[in-house]
């Protein structure tokens, strides 16, 4: 095999990290979804990028288009300090250069192809194309030799899944006992099952590894293809199979447990219980791996803090993961999650939520089965996520299992959508801004 560096360093990494991620509105309301906050300390982007770096790719470019200022700085503050520009390593944010088409990226396929400019510039043998908003530990530079091993033209990263469970979500190949591709369909209605296993079929993963002068051509032909979405699953890959040495490479999890772990948070509801499953005692995705590290961009905050220790004034934590800068001041956290510089107040129970950053909670405020987004602070005494009626009223986002979501506030206290009056709160005027909630004074 040919030697780590010397293969590694003909390699370039496409990550595309552009989606709107529509599904989990509102936490996309003001960020890409790559950028979205995981696990308390990190956001999505991080584990592609994690994948990369312990994969010892070191060339990278990150492509994005909608509202990537948040995912731009993460990466400039958090990422750039592990790659030497001298050395012709990098981590490259590029937004659209509209050097080919003044529009929007119309498909993956495109966003790739409206830089070929930018990476034709880095003369790379392999370019590996990667999603920037999918949960998962992998070593890339396996499948890069399975790749050179077979002579492929392209390798399709492979994801056993449950025939339902890949019904209009998936590209679903069809693959010969040689690991050939001989067949592929994106999200169809009815996927074709593995041969002897007719509950699961072959899903791909959106993962590519591509010869760099094949992939040239192939966007080059369908760039002027009539009809062409210019996506990599809906037309470029169907058109190469039937005459390319397209291969696929089944999934290795890096993350070492009894199934393999792979996640896409493309919903509210499936990002809450990925993000519930960190703080199990023994959670599915193992965070703590010395040997497969993530990695993410750490503000310079004190550490999490916990005061009082009296009967009925316990500042504490349980089941939960509370990052830097966190204050549980006499109030109880139970199965949560509390992004950085979170403020639990005096008397406040907050369960089975997510808290992503810069959260303050009220005293004798109860929060249950919530994600509360950046700068959002919780009045003392409200109540959320016990009545979903009540949290629809206000303007909350409540998912189809009952999770409440509220969106960023840029620190206003302020519900947008409230019912008239409700356990001792007196409701203010509306504004163009929403309408705050403020305690009522005791006469």
């Amino acid at each position: 095999m040919v030697g780590y560096d010397a293969l590694m360093k003909d390699v370039l990494a496409v990550i595309l990290a552009g989606g709107r991620g529509d599904r989990l509105q509102p936490l996309t309301r003001d960020r890409a979804k790559p950028a979205v906050p995981f696990g308390g300390a990190y956001r999505i982007i991080d584990f592609t990028l994690s994948n990369c770096l312990n994969s010892g790719l070191r060339k990278i470019l990150v492509l994005t288009q909608y509202k990537a200022m948040s995912l731009d700085r993460h990466i400039t503050m958090g990422w750039n300090r592990y790659f030497c520009r001298e050395l012709g390593e990098f981590v490259d944010v590029v937004p659209p250069q509209q050097r080919i088409d003044a529009s929007w990226y119309q498909g993956t396929a495109d966003a790739v192809y409206q830089n070929i400019y930018t990476i034709e510039k880095e003369h790379p043998k392999y370019v590996i194309i990667l999603a920037g908003d999918h949960i998962y530990k992998m070593n890339y530079r396996l499948m890069l030799e399975a790749h050179i091993a077979k002579q492929a033209d392209v390798t399709i990263g492979l994801l056993r899944v449950p025939v339902q469970e890949a019904r209009r979500r998936f590209g679903v190949m069809e693959v010969d006992p040689t690991g050939r591709v001989v067949g592929f369909q994106e999200k169809p209605e009815h996927p074709t099952p593995i041969p002897n296993d007719p509950t699961h079929c072959f899903a791909s993963m959106g993962i590519y590894v591509f010869n760099a002068p094949f992939l040239f051509e192939e966007l080059c032909r369908d760039a002027t293809r009539p009809g062409s979405k210019h996506d990599f699953g809906g037309d470029v890959i169907p058109a190469i199979v039937p005459t390319s040495r397209v291969y696929a490479y089944e999934f290795l999890d890096e993350n070492r447990k009894a199934t393999a772990y792979w996640r896409d948070v493309g919903t509210l509801d499936a990002y809450y219980e990925a993000n519930m499953d960190l703080v199990a005692v023994d959670p599915l995705l193992n965070l703590y791996d010395e040997q497969w590290p993530i990695r993410t961009y750490q503000p310079n905050y004190p550490p999490p803090k916990f005061v009082f220790a009296e009967e009925k004034r316990r500042g504490q934590a349980l089941d939960s993961i509370v990052c830097l800068g966190c204050i549980v001041s006499g109030g109880t956290v139970i199965r949560s999650i509390l992004g950085p510089r979170t403020r639990i107040n005096s008397y406040a129970e907050v369960t089975d939520s997510i808290l992503l950053g810069d959260v303050d909670i009220g005293r004798y405020a109860k929060v249950h089965r919530a994600i509360i987004d950046k700068g959002v602070r919780i009045p003392p005494g409200v109540e959320i996520g016990f009545d979903p009626e009540l949290d629809k009223a206000r303007g909350f986002e409540v998912t189809e299992s009952g999770v409440t979501v509220i969106a960023k506030a840029d620190g206003v206290e302020h519900f947008p959508v409230p019912p008239p009056k409700f356990a001792g709160l007196r409701i203010s005027a509306p504004s163009q801004f929403g309408v705050s909630v403020r305690q009522e004074q005791q006469q």
